[in-house]
């Protein structure tokens, strides 16, 4: 049954056909033709993946980083980070690192992030002189940001899928969030000095204090979502909510670029994008069912004990695999199918389940502005009006550079662990 499944869900990718999709319509021909189990099972345990109270987060989260979007915040972010690091050389590219990690502590999605900051600091790069497929590829790999610095949607569902605390994930991101936005702050000042980049980046720079008297309201979002949950205020699902309501006091009433006749397009996208992700969770629920029931995680266990006979082994063999995963499928998907089978194996070895959980994370981010399927690429791709190919020789750097801070987040465990050691 495994092995019709598995095929089954290739043919169905390589034709192209949505992930979610995919992942269904695999899992009614393992149920069909190799079960006794009845049609009825699909909706039934479809049902069975959303109804989970965590979950309830992702909707509200997206929600209130598309209401921070549309309310003038990444503007503000935009303007507080070029104060802060553009009389660099190269500082207009800094900003685009420092003012993803600010907006990814209010808005949870990589996707989102791309498009709301890339809309206005692309153009501005290319207005100063930098290539166009630089600016892009600066936007793509700084947006998977969004993914690791809490709040986290992909964060939020390794934490279901695997019964893994949410509250100590989300902790354990700020880590690994600020080793790969410090490296790539570090590479583009250096970068941008050796190849003459950003010569005229401290033009139409703002002053610090007037900058952060702008965007003061919109970073104390993090601090109140954040601090909520870690002083015990509220759960994570909780907090999601309090985001909402943060973002449309902040644009509706303290900047006010925020109308009541920009909602309901706000509220169309955002139901989208939860449908989007909701049927990738229900689908890969069923299909996580079929897996268990056929006995494929307790093999895999197995195999993977006899062949690797430690974790820096198993650990090198996971990294190489979700690399190789994040580069074709869904992020959400690989999540929901791969950690319920890996996470079991690395406690095994002795792996804390939210240090291996930010392996998991860091490693699918990457496939996030990798080809031929990252959607941080798309989306980046689309702002810039430029092709992928464009794009390939100016990415390669930046792969280069998150993937060595994967090396140290994988083998360095205080890394991940420090703060939710010092907290818990």
């Amino acid at each position: 049954m495994n092995a019709a499944i598995g095929l089954s869900l290739i043919i169905l990718f390589a034709l192209g056909v949505p992930i979610a999709v995919s992942i269904l319509l695999a899992s009614i021909i393992g149920i069909e033709f190799f079960t006794r189990f009845p049609l009825l099972m699909v909706p039934q345990q479809m049902f069975v993946g959303i109804d989970n109270f965590p979950l309830m987060a992702i909707p509200f989260f997206i929600l209130a980083g598309n209401l921070m979007a549309a309310g003038g915040i990444s503007r503000r972010l935009v303007d507080l980070a070029k104060s802060i690091v553009g009389g660099l050389q190269g500082g207009l590219a800094m900003t685009c690192v420092l003012t993803c990690m600010l907006f990814a502590a209010v808005s949870g999605s990589s996707v989102a992030t791309t498009f709301a900051i890339g809309s206005i600091l692309i153009p501005a790069m290319v207005a100063h002189d930098y290539p166009r497929p630089l600016a892009a590829s600066i936007q793509a790999s700084s947006a998977e940001l969004g993914v690791l610095i809490p709040p986290s949607i992909p964060l939020i569902l390794y934490g279901v899928s695997t019964d893994t605390s949410i509250g100590r994930l989300f902790i354990a991101g700020i880590g690994p969030g600020l080793l790969v936005g410090g490296a790539l702050l570090l590479f583009l000042y250096l970068f941008c000095k050796v190849r003459g980049y950003g010569l005229r980046d401290r033009e139409d720079r703002t002053s610090f204090p007037h900058a952060m008297r702008r965007a003061w309201a919109a970073l104390l979002m993090p601090v109140v979502v954040i601090g909520g949950i870690y002083g015990g205020v509220f759960t994570p699902t909780e907090a999601s909510a309090v985001a909402v309501f943060y973002a449309l006091i902040v644009g509706g009433l303290v900047y006010r670029e925020l109308s009541w006749r920009e909602l309901l397009p706000i509220l169309r996208q955002s139901v989208i994008s939860t449908a989007t992700v909701m049927l990738i969770i229900s689908a890969a629920a069923l299909f996580s069912f079929l897996i268990s029931r056929s006995g494929l995680p307790g093999e895999v266990a197995a195999w993977v004990t006899r062949v690797f006979d430690s974790p820096v082994a198993f650990l090198m063999a996971v990294n190489v695999m979700l690399l190789i995963v994040g580069m074709f499928v869904e992020t959400s998907a690989a999540i929901l199918v791969l950690a319920p089978i890996f996470t079991p194996i690395a406690i095994h070895y002795g792996i804390d389940p939210v240090h291996f959980g930010l392996i998991v994370v860091v490693n699918l981010a990457l496939g996030m502005f990798t080809p031929p399927l990252g959607v941080n690429l798309f989306a980046a791709c689309a702002v810039a009006k430029l092709s992928i190919d464009q794009l390939l020789p100016w990415l390669l750097r930046f792969v280069l550079v998150v993937l060595a801070c994967l090396m140290a987040i994988t083998y360095m465990p205080w890394i991940s662990m420090g703060l939710v050691n010092l907290l818990y």
